[in-house]
């Protein structure tokens, strides 16, 4: 899978902190919340999203974010966590997805990366790559694959 180029400097109008739809809110998450976090990235996405999720609880500010529903989570986004610019992991619970929490969880962690100062932001190994052109008018990257994962260890 390629990876993709957001410019941050021409991103859709959004109002980080602001977002809700029927219930539904997101924020950044907090340090007492790591192991709930991550131990739901991991039932959800896997082991390996659940190591990307810690990393994201050691940076500051953390680098990730939630959205959730009467405190159950239903979706997270984390940046800086394989690499420094680097968008992802993130995922949606299957019976919340096409609400648009993905393309909130999407928005907040950009915004993110925007304040922080950089002009551009990296999606790493885009699954959906029409969701995230659509998204943000994302681009994908020549030679790009397998990128910074081409030596990455596996469970055998």
């Amino acid at each position: 899978m390629q990876d993709m180029l957001v410019r941050l400097y021409d991103l859709p109008p959004f109002e980080p902190g602001r977002w809700s739809h029927k219930g539904v809110k997101i924020k950044r998450a907090i340090a007492p919340e790591l192991h709930l976090v991550c131990d739901w990235v991991k039932e959800y996405f896997g082991k390996g999203w659940e190591s990307e999720c810690l990393v994201a609880f050691g940076n500051s500010p953390i680098s990730c974010f939630v959205a959730y529903e009467d405190n159950s989570i239903v979706g997270f986004a984390c940046y800086d966590a394989t690499t420094k610019n680097f968008f992802g992991p993130t995922g949606v619970k299957e019976s919340h997805r096409g609400l648009g929490i993905g393309k909130a969880l999407l928005l907040e962690a950009m915004y993110a990366l925007k304040a922080q100062g950089y002009a551009y932001a990296i999606i790493g190994g885009v699954g959906p790559v029409d969701f995230y052109k659509t998204a943000l008018d994302a681009e994908l990257i020549n030679k790009s694959n397998p990128g910074i994962y081409k030596d990455i260890l596996r469970a055998e």
